[in-house]
């Protein structure tokens, strides 16, 4: 498969598809995200609801990179599920939309560091490191994550990184060959 150059409107109807799909997705994880961050916190671990969740919030950025490949479309992808969640009444607002931002950065980050060159499994694991990295870093400034204990700190990074690598990676990559075995994707992987 080939890195296509220019958008088309397959490529804009795609990922406006993926940003409403992932959107609605959204409105319903975040009711899981309320019951896991009560289930955890007698324990102490509630932050731990957002570490296990946040590979499906960042998935749409990751989605979209991989099957669009075109610059911009992990940020754009993941932007515009970020807009379809505010839009639906999700409980965070219009702060959604920098999460947004980030997340979809960090997964884009991952195709920038390998040069828009790799749609396999280097490519998809540098964009679940990347976006594990930047989310992380976030959650460092805007969470008070600095504040919590190394352990914690650890746990906390280990379960982001196995949560976007399960959604970002392993559910990327077989949606991904599902729709390119449907050959749903042939306008999108090549240079035609």
């Amino acid at each position: 498969m080939k890195w296509a150059k220019a958008w088309r409107l397959s490529d804009i109807i795609l990922i406006a598809l993926i940003g409403i799909f992932f959107g609605a997705i959204f409105m319903g994880t975040n009711y899981v995200y309320d019951v896991l961050t009560a289930a955890l916190a007698p324990v102490g671990l509630s932050g731990l609801a957002n570490e296990l969740l946040l590979g499906l919030w960042c998935m749409p950025g990751m989605l979209a990179g991989y099957v669009l490949r075109l610059k911009g479309s992990a940020t754009l992808g993941e932007l515009l599920a970020a807009t379809v969640e505010m839009f639906f009444g999700g409980q965070w607002g219009i702060s959604t939309l920098i999460s947004g931002v980030t997340q979809g950065f960090g997964a884009e980050l991952g195709y920038i560091v390998t040069r828009y060159k790799h749609y396999d499994w280097l490519g998809l694991t540098a964009s679940v490191l990347t976006t594990t990295l930047v989310t992380f870093g976030w959650d460092l400034a805007r969470n008070g994550y600095f504040k919590l204990q190394l352990w914690l700190l650890i746990l906390y990074f280990v379960v982001r990184f196995c949560s976007m690598f399960l959604f970002g990676g392993v559910l990327t990559r077989l949606i991904t060959d599902m729709l390119d075995r449907s050959h749903v994707l042939k306008s999108t992987h090549t240079n035609n």
